[in-house]
Parts: C-alpha cells; structure tokens; sequence
C-alpha cells in the first residue's frame, strides 16, 4: 500500500488551488456580464466597478426581446445550427463509412482529403462559387460550403475503421445492404464519435459570423453573431442601435445604456450552447480519443 508523502499532499494542495483560481478567472468575464446585464441605467453610470448590483432589473433583457430583428436572428441561428449539424453528420459519416470499406479509388479521395490540410481555395474564389450556385443570401451558403470538415472526416473514418469487420461481414451474409449495415451497425456504435463531430459542429455554425457577413445581404437571414456585432461595435450611443433594435420607440430617458444592452445580447447567445454541453461531455473526449486511436 502507497503511503502519500507529506511533499505529495502539499503539491497536490496547490495544483487544487491553482485549478480553483484558473476556474474564478474564467467564470468572472461570465459572472460580470451576467451583474452587469441585470444593473440599471443610474447604478451603471455612477458605479466605476460593478460586482453586485443593488437593484436587479429587466431593463436590458426588455429591450433586446422587444426587438423583431433580435428575435428574429435567434430563430436563423437556431435553424442554420440544427439542419446544418444533421447535414455535417449525414454527409461525413456516409463518407467516412465509404473511404473504410474497400472501395476503388479509396487512397486516392484520402489523398485528395488530406490535400485540403495544406490547400485552401481562398475566399474569393469560394464566394464566386457560392454566388454561381445561387446561395448568396440563403441560409444554404451558411450549411452547404463547409458541410464536410477533413479533419471530422478522417477521425470519423479511424473510428469506422476499428470496429470489427466480423460485424458487418455477419450482416452482409444475412443479406443486409451496405445501408442497411451503415444505419443499423455502424451508426449506433459510433455514437461517441458522432456526439462528438455534433457538438464540433452545432457550436461552428452557431457562432458563424463572417460567412454571415459575406453572403447574408437581407438583414431579416442575419445570425445572432451579426446582430451582436451591431450591438457592441456599433453601440456607442442610442443612434447607433436604432437600426438594430427597432421595435419600440427609443427615447433616450428610459433607453438602458449600450453596455448593458450588449451584456445581455452576449448572454443570450451563449446560454444555448452551454446548456446543450454537459449533456454531450462524457462523449466528447470518448469520441475524439476513440477516433483518433482505432484505426
């Protein structure tokens, strides 16, 4: 039986403190908007440093729900987040499921994926293609240009490539079809790697902001990243988020400030994805490890 030393409770004594104040640090930037968004206008501008507000209030949270554009954003985001996350999975794991088979021409699409590591088709040259396609301004430019991530793909097939052969070889002898084999054996043991490449993708497009801006001309298709882009960069006075937030009447005696305004905006944008995380964490290191060593 290990007996720890006095040395080894002590080090372990400060990495536990260490982690704790490493921890503080990362939840005061959350804890400050979360004080800050809840304060009101008077309290904000007389106060040089906010921690505990003495009156909460729904001054901000009013405000940015009153806005048709705001609400409006949430449910684009929503949309793009859910059927872009179902389209990435579909397409990379019928991929993926088809490079791990023996199948002609295999090393040459692995090849061909791994070149994307290296190469990129640049920016002007992608958005000529969006526009030739006729996406520019669809929610499809935000989903289908960047539907199949290489890296995703290459896990997901490392992943496909360590599970047993005698599985889908004994389906195929009772007359199962590939597709058959692919969503009744390959799909629901790959459910770590999958919840994964999910969340991987579910945060990408809801945090997608510049292909927002390039190919989203209508400000009724914007995301939530551009509309908190024109809360907090351009939200230096009142005049500045009329043309954001302009479902009520701004009348500069009850308009909360700017920054409390943005504080809320910010916080609604990131609730969803961390409710969503702790019920996807115990397969999100599984998946990635998994995928990474099979194979």
């Amino acid at each position: 039986m290990h007996f720890r030393t006095r040395g080894e409770l002590v080090a372990d004594k400060i990495n536990v403190l260490l982690l704790l104040i490493i921890a503080l640090l990362m939840l005061f930037p959350f804890f400050y908007m979360l004080v800050v968004s809840f304060t009101s206008y008077r309290e904000y501008m007389n106060t040089d440093l906010l921690l505990w507000p003495k009156t909460w209030v729904l001054d901000s949270y009013r405000y940015i729900f009153s806005s048709r554009q705001f609400i409006q954003s949430i449910g684009n985001t929503v949309y793009i987040t859910v059927l872009g996350t179902i389209i990435d999975l579909a397409m990379t794991s019928t991929m993926a499921y088809g490079l791990s088979r023996q199948v002609p021409g295999r090393k040459l699409i692995n090849f061909m994926v791994l070149l994307t590591f290296l190469f990129s088709g640049g920016m002007i040259p992608t958005y000529l293609v969006v526009k030739a396609t006729g996406l520019i301004d669809t929610n499809w430019a935000l989903i289908l240009p960047g539907a199949i991530s290489a890296f995703n793909l290459l896990v997901m097939r490392q992943f496909f490539l360590g599970i047993p052969n005698e599985l889908t070889e004994a389906a195929i002898i009772d007359g199962a079809s590939e597709m058959k084999v692919y969503t009744h054996i390959i799909l629901p043991l790959s459910k770590p790697v999958l919840a994964a490449f999910g969340l991987f993708c579910a945060v990408g497009h809801w945090n997608t902001f510049f292909d927002a801006i390039l190919y989203l001309n209508n400000p009724d298709k914007w995301t939530i990243q551009v509309i908190l882009r024109q809360i907090v960069v351009l939200g230096d006075s009142a005049s500045s988020l009329k043309p954001t937030l302009m479902a009520q009447q701004v009348r500069d005696q009850h308009l909360p400030p700017p920054e409390t305004i943005g504080m809320a905006a910010i916080l609604v944008a990131t609730v969803p994805i961390l409710l969503v995380y702790p019920f996807l964490q115990k397969h999100f290191a599984k998946g990635v490890m998994l995928g990474a060593v099979k194979g």
